[in-house]
């Protein structure tokens, strides 16, 4: 791969993504498969400033033999020294880059009743972590490198060093790190998402109701004083960040208890290592009443367990069907891409940033103003080309949204 790519690959996430600021602590999460990535990431970010790096590897490998070989009670657990890794740099006001990169079924065979006690267990110990960055308290950023197993799985009809560098293409196209002036081009696209923004806020819808072929018929409430969101974000002291690298989405949170209808999903769900695939849900007074899934029911099951506002929606989100990822007509059997070549809505708990001074509101303000809580957020596509939304406005207005999959205005 280009190194000179590369590096402008990692200078992007570095300044834009993450927007690091001098004496800033910066926290890389990433697969042992992309160290030498991640390591490129850490020596700028040292360049522009920051006062240490700290590297936090995965392993999905050694994970599987965990699943696989680990006593049951161990599930339940969650090492003090990872609680400590996370809040004591979120409290420090350290900066955050998730590298997103794994095999999308290689936990196929282990048992989903594992798998989800030990999200519930991570999600329980980071709840500060988890609250502080959806509250946009620290940056944080969401991006991603190819391995080989993943690379496979999305072009399988290639060999393993042909797929990777497919892959890296299509990465550096959604990023557009592959521009001149990658800087200047996100900036551009802000600018338009912008736009979109401006004119969904101006409105102030009270309700969407969402309509495909495929069987999706929902209505969607949302609360007085939600804000539609995309883009660039900001912390309370004003430094602008990126979480999302892609990112075509505007978003917003819907009123907990208003959610009623059919939706059916678009694309498979990566959840954990195992795929979810044509599921659908059926939801009354905004709680899932019924659900359905052709592949990886059990799994879609253990993650509608993990809590009560599991059963409820925490996030809305818009993305043309016609858009730059949706484009290259690649499934990338991964939330990060996938979600940006689709309209999705998520499961779970909402952001607070999303209403009117929710990040300075108290839990149970939040609650009153119809957010959703939950220990858990799940992305899953719905958009299709033949996706129609009807706003309707509080003085009862009807005005179009989304017509044959894309943005009406």
């Amino acid at each position: 791969m280009d190194q000179a790519l590369l590096e402008k690959y990692a200078r992007l996430l570095v300044k834009t993504g993450i927007n690091i600021q001098k004496d800033q602590i910066l926290v890389i999460t990433s697969p042992i498969e992309c160290a030498s990535f991640a390591r490129l990431v850490a020596q700028i970010a040292y360049e522009e400033g920051a006062r240490d790096v700290v590297m936090n590897w995965r392993d999905e490998l050694f994970s599987k033999i965990r699943f696989m070989h680990g006593p049951e009670e161990i599930f339940e657990e969650f090492p003090s020294w990872q609680q400590e890794l996370y809040i004591s740099h979120v409290r420090q006001g350290a900066a955050f880059l998730t590298i997103s990169a794994s095999d999308p079924e290689l936990m196929k065979d282990v048992d989903p009743d594992r798998m989800m006690k030990a999200e519930k267990a991570r999600s329980t110990a980071l709840k500060e972590y988890y609250e502080k960055l959806m509250a946009n308290k620290n940056v944080w950023c969401v991006a991603s490198i190819p391995t080989q197993s993943w690379a496979m799985k999305v072009f399988p009809e290639l060999m393993e060093d042909e797929a990777v560098e497919e892959l890296w293409n299509a990465i550096f196209r959604t990023v557009r790190a592959d521009q001149e002036d990658p800087v200047a081009s996100w900036k551009a696209h802000k600018s338009n998402l912008k736009k979109r923004m401006e004119f969904l806020n101006s409105n102030q819808f009270k309700l969407l109701h969402y309509k495909n072929a495929l069987g999706t018929d929902l209505k969607i409430e949302l609360p007085e004083g939600h804000l539609w969101l995309g883009g660039s974000e900001y912390t309370p002291g004003g430094v602008e960040f990126i979480a999302n690298m892609p990112t075509e989405e505007i978003f917003t949170l819907p009123k907990k208890t208003g959610v009623n209808g059919t939706v059916v999903s678009s694309m498979p769900l990566n959840h954990n290592g195992n795929l979810i695939e044509e599921f659908s849900f059926t939801f009354k007074d905004g709680k899932i009443i019924d659900f359905q899934a052709k592949k990886g029911y059990d799994i879609l099951k253990k993650l509608l367990e993990t809590d009560e506002g599991a059963l409820y929606l925490g996030e809305v989100a818009l993305v043309p069907y016609d858009s730059p990822i949706s484009n290259l007509n690649i499934l990338f059997y991964n939330t990060l891409f996938d979600e940006n070549a689709s309209c999705h809505l998520a499961i779970g708990k909402a952001y607070p940033v999303c209403i009117k001074d929710g990040e300075n509101m108290s839990q149970e303000e939040l609650i009153r103003s119809g957010v959703n809580d939950s220990l858990t957020h799940e992305d899953f596509m719905i958009g299709t080309a033949d996706l129609e939304i009807i706003g309707t406005t509080i003085d009862g207005r009807e005005i179009p949204i989304f017509k044959n999959g894309n943005f009406a205005f």
